[in-house]
């Protein structure tokens, strides 16, 4: 920790996409911030601290005289029902106990899918889901992040915390590893064709770790916005094809095939792969047209989505300029 007496009025825990995103937006502010990681790296211009998040007694050190406190934790995809849960109540008995604004970061596994629920749907798949959409998901990853929720809004509704959840859709740009990510964008650059998992063909919503970070900056300042979640402004959705089509075309390579992996090979392949095994939970989000509303953010904070086309040139770079920092690191 700094030997600074006066501590930063924001503690960002996690330094992953998002994390370093919401960190930079802060310093960019001119606001001092604080960064916890497990290996205490992080962004330039922050006080970077090593340790471990689910522990409640360090997180309410690190809290103290902190302002807002931002979780942007990312636990290995098949440890979530075993980190998350204690991670959740270490920070949120932080802020409760420091009187700082609790921002999560959070994503659309709550939900569930539209047949979620036994018996009559929670929502009906040809309509986008809205921050109103029942957290109803019968998977245990979408349990898990209902549950967080439902714990810090019991905090904020019995007066002991001030919480404030964000909800995006699949990341897209920079060091996102998802969907569109490191297995996607490096071979439509290459004149690959790509196998994802669902249908290509089915709109899907996809939001950009700039406007999370932007977003959850916003919500953390806002009183307006304590005690609700919010959808992070994002574009109109695109079909998986339709987004290798824009990014071949903004590179100027041929345009690629993106092949639907069909449902009996992703739960055969689930056998034997780890991560093919958790895809298999959220597989319904690629099935059908999976589309968030965003709308109520937008207008409420005068937030717009980064343009589409500015999200492409800054995707793509960031895998351009990777492959030219190898090369030369080569040459050297």
């Amino acid at each position: 920790m700094s030997s600074s007496r006066i501590p930063p009025p924001h503690l960002v825990v996690g330094s992953g996409p998002i994390g370093s995103a919401v960190a930079r937006h802060l310093v960019d502010q001119g606001a001092r911030v604080r960064v916890l990681t497990r290996s205490g790296n992080g962004p330039e211009g922050c006080e970077l601290v090593r340790g471990d998040a689910s522990d409640a007694t360090l997180m309410t050190t690190l809290c103290e005289g902190v302002g807002v406190l931002y979780n942007c934790v990312n636990p290995a995809y098949h440890r979530w029902a075993l980190d998350w849960p204690p991670i959740n109540q270490a920070l949120l008995e932080a802020a409760a106990h420091c009187g700082a604004v609790l921002v999560t970061v959070s994503n659309l596994y709550g939900y569930g899918p539209a047949t979620a629920s036994i018996g009559a749907p929670t929502y009906d798949a040809g309509h986008p889901l809205t921050e109103d959409t029942p957290l109803a998901a019968p998977g245990t990853k979408g349990q898990v992040r209902a549950g967080m929720w439902r714990e810090q809004r019991e905090a904020f509704d019995a007066g002991r915390a001030k919480v404030v959840e964000i909800r995006a859709a699949d990341y897209i740009g920079p060091r996102a590893d998802s969907v569109v990510g490191s297995r996607f964008v490096p071979r439509v650059l290459a004149g690959r064709s790509v196998t994802t998992i669902g249908r290509s063909d089915v709109a899907h919503t996809f939001t950009y770790t700039e406007d999370v970070a932007r977003l959850a900056v916003t919500v953390g300042a806002d009183p307006r916005a304590w005690g609700k979640a919010w959808h992070v402004p994002s574009n109109e959705p695109r079909t998986q094809q339709e987004v290798a089509n824009d990014v071949s075309a903004y590179a100027g390579v041929g345009r690629v095939r993106v092949r639907a992996l069909s449902r009996r090979l992703l739960y055969t392949l689930g056998l034997v792969s780890r991560q093919m095994h958790e895809l298999r939970e959220t597989e319904y989000q690629f099935r059908d047209d999976f589309v968030m509303d965003s709308s109520l953010a937008q207008a409420t904070f005068a937030l717009a989505p980064t343009p589409w086309s500015e999200i492409i040139a800054a995707t793509v770079k960031s895998y351009t300029d990777a492959v030219d920092q190898r090369a030369q690191e080569v040459v050297s």
